[in-house]
């Protein structure tokens, strides 16, 4: 039963009409007797409106002055209040003036690669680089469309893009020096709008020059508080209240302790090899990560939640601490390789995957660090070793698999059973002159290969109790003889050649596929079986099914997440060149631009502006008109209707 002084209110989408709603929460505040109003770190917190309105509604807003989020949010006017302020800038526009043509030119002066950012906002929503004047329109009107959806605001500043940026607060691994130069630049900034309570400057620092730049102020508690408070042992909420109730700051800043390193992962919805697009689906499987006084997980979320399109991918933070840089890169990975989540897509495998990279390791890390090193980062289609191993891995997970699977349902099967001690459930089922098998036909999908699908036949002999002798099918991986304990729950103990190790499993139906996750070290996998297809006593001459062929005819296009649709760019039966924006797609305040994926003609325009679509939802389709093929000196043109040969003159 909620607490008379909790007044929830709904969560429907969309967002504006939920937890963005002022009137909601001034109406919540009034019944309840409030005195003051926390905005979290959303949206809200950075709303000049917002802080004004519960201040003429008698609150106390736990933030800044209406007037300093103000001139903070309009990152124009900040960056003049900053130069006047002496605060370091980038070069570039920070006007009013928003014509189009006007701002081409001031591109021109500042020189290309430039970036274009809402001039309120942030969280890199409406942000874009541009790197030559042909591309500077399509991006241009992109931005201020993102930036109006995101912030209500469409009012775009240019600068220039520094090419080998570190995008930073107060960081470590810095010199002291330096360090107080960055504050000293903070503080001005603070000054500069009569600034008190939470709040971050952020700087870009040119890793080229060692030269840095006032970027923009974040006007409220920043996401990352934790990592501050991990490094400094205080609690920065509290400070917020007590200096909203007007107290002084309990330590000056000489007093303010660092002690040790921290570091922060979001655990985010989004399909990695889609190219981090946001996801959505059920939490059938969450178990976050055990936490202590060095480590720290915040969610908001719980197994069976629904990660919907309306809102933020962000499932949770981790939070770890460490003496040292190297001893927190330490924990981090170990919690990273506990956190688990099955349903739906997560960036958990990427985000093991990039703090075990060497360059990472040593702290040689930039904004562009992805791109940098994608080579290691993500499996290449062509390496033929690479895949090689990361298909073995695979094999290995659903043998391991498999027999967890087994002993589970062994389990089950006895402590549902009255009879336990009939032959019939006895552990390996009684047969005579049989062992006891099954065959498992396990559906892995290979990220390598653009989500192809690979069929892992597995072969399972149970020899006695808890113990199984494991065959897959199709392969040169040598049989297994695992010998399985259920532990609790969803874990297990394996043990093979002597070698023991702790191993987890979650088992879930979605989309009549029963679907089978396995964590065990560093590793996980994630295969799915029809139902029907886990069989006892398939014999040899069993076959496996073939791949469902596409049921899309060739140049079709499906949505790659769920969305809404806010702008279709051309009409249907437009002729198309390959990679021409077709129509953009909004899910979770970001958008997503869906292309042409061939020249051709459009053909069975499926959506409008301000429909919703699921992912994999049709579309549109590409239909192939005519293409042009050189040889020597002649040019072949065809269509479906003729074919011409004419000399190239």
């Amino acid at each position: 039963m909620l607490s008379p002084l909790m007044r929830p209110f709904g969560l429907d989408p969309p967002a504006r009409l939920s937890y963005l709603s002022a009137s909601t929460i001034i109406e919540a505040a009034s019944r309840t007797g409030a005195q003051a109003i926390h905005p979290g770190y959303g949206f809200l917190s950075e709303s000049s409106e917002f802080a004004q309105l519960c201040e003429d509604e008698g609150f106390i807003f736990i933030g800044p002055p209406a007037s300093a989020i103000r001139d903070m949010g309009d990152k124009s006017a900040s960056k003049r209040i900053m130069g006047a302020a002496g605060v370091p800038l980038v070069p570039g526009y920070h006007g009013d003036e928003q014509d189009i043509d006007l701002m081409k030119l001031e591109a021109d002066r500042i020189g290309y690669p430039v970036l274009i950012k809402p001039t309120h906002g942030g969280g890199g929503k409406g942000m874009r680089i541009v790197q030559s004047p042909n591309d500077f329109a399509d991006a241009f009107v992109g931005a201020q469309r993102e930036a109006a959806a995101s912030f209500g605001i469409n009012t775009i500043l240019l600068e220039k893009y520094i090419t080998k940026p570190r995008h930073i607060e107060v960081q470590p691994n810095i010199s002291n020096d330096f360090r107080s130069h960055l504050g000293k630049a903070a503080v001005s900034a603070a000054k500069a709008v009569g600034y008190h309570n939470a709040g971050t400057v952020e700087f870009i620092v040119d890793t080229l020059t060692g030269e840095f730049y006032f970027m923009e102020m974040n006007t409220r508690l920043q996401v990352e508080h934790p990592v501050t408070e991990m490094i400094v042992g205080q609690d920065l909420v509290e400070w917020q209240i007590r200096v909203a109730n007007g107290e002084p700051l309990p330590v000056s800043q000489s007093d303010v302790p660092l002690s040790g390193h921290a570091f922060e992962a979001r655990i985010y919805a989004e399909n990695v090899p889609k190219g981090f697009l946001p996801a959505t689906g059920i939490l059938h499987h969450y178990r976050p990560v055990q936490v202590s006084s060095e480590v720290r997980v915040e969610t908001g979320v719980e197994q069976g939640d629904t990660v919907s399109m309306h809102y933020d991918p962000m499932i949770a933070k981790l939070v770890v601490w460490g003496e040292d840089r190297t001893g927190a890169l330490i924990k981090m990975k170990d919690c990273l390789s506990k956190f688990q989540v099955a349903g739906l897509p997560t960036n958990i495998d990427f985000l093991l995957k990039l703090s075990n990279h060497g360059a990472f390791e040593n702290g040689e890390v930039e904004t562009h660090f992805i791109d940098l090193h994608k080579d290691d980062l993500f499996i290449d289609p062509n390496d033929q070793l690479s895949k090689q191993q990361v298909y073995n891995a695979a094999i290995h997970g659903a043998a391991i698999a498999a027999a967890c699977v087994c002993e589970k349902e062994h389990a089950i099967t006895k402590e549902g059973t009255p009879g336990k001690l009939s032959l019939w459930y006895a552990n390996p089922p009684f047969r005579v002159n049989y062992s006891a098998k099954r065959t498992m036909e396990l559906e892995w999908e290979d990220e390598s290969s653009k989500g192809s699908s690979k069929f892992v036949p597995v072969h399972i002999t149970c020899l006695a109790k808890g113990k199984y002798l494991i065959e897959v099918g199709g392969s040169s991986f040598p049989d297994l003889k695992l010998n399985v304990v259920h532990l609790r729950d969803h874990d297990f103990r394996v043990e093979h050649g002597g070698v023991s190790m702790t191993v987890s499993i979650a088992v879930y139906q979605k989309d009549q596929m029963e679907h089978i996750h396995i964590w065990h070290g560093s590793s996980h996998h994630h295969f799915k079986q029809r139902k029907g297809l886990d069989l006892a006593d398939i014999d040899e001459s069993y076959q496996k099914p073939a791949p469902e062929a596409s049921s899309h005819p060739p140049g079709t296009v499906v949505a790659p997440m769920a969305g809404l649709v806010v702008k279709v760019l051309v009409q249907d039966g437009a002729k198309v060149v390959e990679g021409q924006p077709i129509l953009v797609l909004e899910a979770m305040k970001m958008e997503h631009v869906v292309k042409a994926p061939s020249a051709g003609c459009i053909s069975g325009l499926r959506v409008s502006a301000g429909q919703q679509v699921s992912d994999g939802t049709v579309l549109f389709a590409v239909k192939l008109i005519e293409s042009f093929y050189q040889h020597r000196h002649f040019l072949l043109h065809y269509d479906t209707s003729y074919i011409t040969l004419e000399q190239d003159e």
